[in-house]
């Protein structure tokens, strides 16, 4: 009977083992910096989405508030959000890897998650720059976007990308 199950609970441990391996890693990652503000990757993207905004007529600047581990976004002379670890959006990347690694398909599988991961990274910027402007000029709407449109984006793509992989890759026949 256990037979039966084998490559579920193999495909489940996979998962688990690259998730929690992930977690820690990226949990040390960010108590390495604590006493910093907020760590070097999310400071990067805050200066991409700030790049993106000035690009589109939105002026912005950043404001690092260290002891809150946040950056602030100051947007057409207005303080409109904040950035904190939570919005660099790692923890949605760490689990949409460890989901594509457990069902590991060699060398594809790597290519796959170098091309997810950028999407995912790209929607991430595009997701913040929207939150802004829509704060910014239609504040009405903020905690709407805030709280569904905009996670349900970024777990749309995540969700859309694990259907691609499994339809498309993980399933596949070799000889087909």
């Amino acid at each position: 009977m256990l037979k039966d199950f084998r490559p579920v609970l193999g495909i489940l441990l996979r998962f688990i083992i690259v998730y929690l391996v992930l977690l820690f890693s990226y949990q040390f990652y960010l108590n390495h910096f604590k006493e910093f503000g907020l760590d070097p990757f999310s400071k990067i993207i805050a200066e991409q989405v700030s790049y993106l905004q000035n690009w589109l007529g939105y002026p912005t600047k950043l404001y690092n508030d260290v002891p809150q581990e946040q950056v602030w976004f100051y947007v057409k002379k207005r303080y409109v959000t904040r950035m904190v670890e939570g919005c660099n959006a790692v923890s949605v990347m760490i689990l949409f890897v460890s989901f594509i690694l457990a069902f590991y398909k060699g060398k594809k599988t790597f290519i796959f998650l170098v091309l997810g991961l950028a999407l995912l990274y790209i929607m991430n910027v595009l997701r913040i720059v929207g939150l802004n402007i829509v704060v910014r000029d239609y504040k009405e709407y903020g905690k709407m976007f805030h709280d569904y449109i905009f996670p349900a984006a970024i777990y749309g793509t995540v969700v859309a990308l694990w259907l691609i992989w499994i339809k498309f890759f993980a399933l596949k026949h070799e000889n087909s």
